[in-house]
């Protein structure tokens, strides 16, 4: 007896490969999947996991062709219709394959062609008496006592093996004591927190401006002078949001900031799940949280900018704190904007979402002046009453110095050290010195792979390409003319640290850069120590110009400012200003008034009086007239096409193909191909294209016509695409 014939249907599926058409597949239609949903499917002799986007009855092709669907792994909610049409709008405005856009939206674990098997079902464990618990425990057990600490706030048991293997055991031995329970679920709603700050005026009408459109869309630029409490507002109105069952997505630019802010989250909301997206969580802790946040188990998310795609079926509100900031722009694959994603998702799903900054983009300051977004300013600090840091110029001309620094830098220095302060010498460079020189014949360290000059790392005893990674040994002599007599140029952060250490040499001096944090926790643990007064003259990079807090921090000394003043980017003197206003904010901060000693080549250029007078309304309505007049960014739309390959000629001749085929698309114009800034990268010779239009649609349309150009596969030549980009 033969079986039930069982009825086949068809399912388009975007995978993660470099083609924009979906794929068709075959199932059964008893097991047929959910829109958004992932399956694992055939791909030649491949197999990758793809997310579903269509269900059909029919098919146009040849039905003995398509191949079956591998498995329906079942191991996640299927992609919800916001998410998915945020993925479309990527894939369309960023040209870029949609199935590329949705595979960036989920985590490593859940591209893979496999099923992924949770580690327990969903439940949380707290502790019902910490103080108990932490009691019982002897002074020698740390593991024990760095998990109990962590039972404040609810946790999964994934996240207590993570810091565990022996997590089980003893939360088994806790639950008996009764020290700790578990519990299935967290209740959606979350009661108004005690122990807020209170609100001063400005804070308050902010607050109430902001919740009182939890209804609908309504998109605020959060504009406050560093220390003016826009946290607090953050606070708050998330605290209003999760009060009515909701959840709050909250993002951050950079990794380094996550867990300060995380720390106060959880001080804040203690009965709240709150989980971290970002790449320094390990596979497992990213797809665990992922999971939590997209059952709307989990109440808040806090992340960096791959966040903004984290399904949320309960979404309130959306925070980006630090909008200005060039982390939220992807430089690699997906090139897009998180900022901008996340207002067109916070639209999608009429909620308000909330961007901070004390030096706003200037895209972001247009469309506040312009009334598209609703400008809230805060221009009092909050902490302690303190007034803002004064500013100070020191000119360097012909001036006397020691490793680059001013003798009065120096004496101000040992005045506010023997004053009990702390001091931040801050200089964008890390390494030893920028460049190795020889004196004789003017040879320079150069990179074999870059046109970039190979940093000087003397610790390390290497030259190193801040680029490509390329590394080299320090040469005994000049590699043209043997002369030994070979030295470095400039500055870097290695090398101020070992002048401060012989200049003060009872100082407790902490350098705090890329290269020694790399290792995971080292930079808590040096944040800590800052704040622990275990330092007291630090040296840092961009890393520590933002977002942190130090309250005996009262002089902060700014080394090598001018190089914005020059840049070939027209966004050069914007992103000057931010980051010496948002250096100068860390001075200060707890109920002094801090100051700030900028050291300049250029004492009188205009720009440092904009600075000095610290109107940053002012300067940006001042740049964005002239951005008006020249046709720029936020007044026009601008793509970059960027060719790579070996030999320049080749590059060139691409863009030549592709201009030709944009010659008489309409409403957009173009310019000639030209090397780029930096010609040559990692071995890759690089020109670029730049198109441009007064509005969007007419790029988007026209760059729509060279997609097929794009994705055919060019052995000799790689050619990006690059919307609204961020360095031309």
């Amino acid at each position: 007896m033969t079986g039930v014939l069982k009825k086949c249907c068809y399912v388009s599926v975007a995978l993660d490969v470099p083609l924009t058409r979906l794929f068709e597949y075959r199932c059964i239609e008893a097991s047929l999947p959910k829109i958004g949903a992932r399956v694992i499917v055939p791909f030649g002799p491949r197999r990758l996991a793809g997310v579903v986007l269509g269900v059909a009855s029919e098919t146009q092709f040849d039905s003995s062709k398509i191949r079956p669907v591998v498995a329906l792994p079942n191991d996640m909610p299927p992609l919800p219709e916001d998410v998915l049409a945020l993925g479309r709008f990527c894939a369309e405005y960023y040209g870029h394959p949609l199935g590329q856009v949705l595979a960036t939206a989920l985590p490593v674990a859940l591209r893979q062609p496999k099923v992924f098997v949770p580690p327990e079902p969903s439940g949380v464990y707290q502790a019902t008496d910490l103080n108990a618990l932490l009691q019982s425990l002897s002074a020698r057990a740390t593991a024990q006592k760095q998990l109990a600490l962590m039972l404040a706030q609810p946790m999964a048991r994934a996240e207590l093996a993570a810091a565990s293997p022996s997590a089980s055991k003893w939360l088994k031995n806790w639950m008996e004591a009764g020290w700790v329970a578990f519990t299935e679920t967290l209740p959606d709603v979350i009661p108004l927190p005690a122990g807020a700050a209170e609100a001063n005026a400005e804070q308050a009408a902010a607050i109430a401006a902001i919740d009182g459109s939890h209804a609908a869309f309504a998109a605020f630029l959060l504009f406050g002078i560093t220390g003016s409490g826009k946290t607090e507002v953050y606070l708050q109105t998330i605290a209003a949001c999760l009060a009515r069952g909701q959840q709050a997505l909250v993002l951050v630019p950079e990794i380094n900031l996550t867990p300060q802010l995380e720390a106060r989250f959880r001080a804040r909301f203690p009965t709240a799940r709150i989980v971290a997206l970002h790449s320094g969580l390990s596979d497992k802790e990213r797809v665990l949280n992922w999971l939590s946040a997209s059952r709307g188990e989990a109440h808040i998310v806090l992340g960096t900018r791959l966040a903004v795609f984290t399904p949320m079926p309960r979404l309130g509100m959306i925070v980006v704190d630090e909008e200005h900031d060039a982390s939220f722009k992807q430089q690699e694959g997906l090139r897009y904007s998180a900022r901008d994603a996340a207002v067109y998702r916070a639209h999608q799903r009429q909620v308000p979402i909330v961007l901070g900054s004390a030096t706003p983009a200037l895209e972001t300051w247009h469309n506040a002046r312009s009334g598209r977004y609703r400008l809230i300013t805060l221009q009092h600090r909050a902490v302690g009453g303190a007034m803002p840091p004064i500013i100070e110029i020191i000119p360097m001309h012909r001036a006397k110095v020691v490793e680059g620094l001013h003798q009065a830098t120096l004496n101000i220095m040992r005045d506010h050290l023997a004053a009990g302060q702390q001091v931040l010498v801050f200089i964008n460079r890390r390494g030893y010195a920028p460049v190795l020189s020889c004196g004789e014949c003017g040879w320079l360290g150069e990179c074999k792979r870059c046109s970039a000059k190979l940093v000087l790392h003397l610790k390390e005893r290497r030259l190193r390409c801040h680029h490509c990674g390329d590394e080299q040994m320090i040469p005994t002599a000049c590699p043209d003319c043997g002369n030994q007599d070979i030295r470095p140029l400039g500055q870097g952060t290695q090398r101020i640290e070992a002048a401060l250490e012989t200049l003060f040499p009872d100082a407790k001096i902490l350098r705090i850069d890329r290269d020694n944090t790399r290792r995971k926790g080292s930079l808590q643990e040096m944040l800590r120590q800052v704040s622990a007064g275990e330092a007291n003259l630090l040296v840092g990079t961009q890393m520590m110009a933002k977002g942190h807090d130090f309250p005996a921090l009262n002089l902060v000394v700014v080394l090598n400012a001018d190089a914005g003043l020059f840049s070939v980017d027209f966004r050069g003197e914007e992103r000057m200003y931010a980051q010496l206003l948002q250096v100068a904010g860390r001075a200060g901060r707890a109920g002094t008034q801090g100051r700030v000693l900028i050291q300049t080549g250029y004492h009188d250029h205009p720009f440092y009086g904009q600075l000095l007078a610290q109107d940053y309304a002012a300067f940006a309505d001042a740049q964005l007239d002239e951005r008006r007049s020249m046709q720029l960014p936020p007044f026009a739309a601008y793509a970059l096409l960027r060719a790579e390959a070996e030999e320049g000629a080749l590059a060139k001749a691409f863009l030549q193909q592709l201009q030709a085929l944009l010659a008489d698309a309409a409403g957009v114009q173009m310019f000639d191909p030209i090397a780029a800034t930096m010609q040559r990268k990692a071995g890759m010779e690089r020109w670029q294209l730049l198109v441009m239009s007064d509005t969007r649609h007419p790029l988007v349309n026209a760059l729509k016509r060279i997609a097929p150009m794009l994705e055919v596969r060019n052995n000799k030549v790689r050619c990006i695409l690059d919307v609204d980009p961020i360095e031309m």
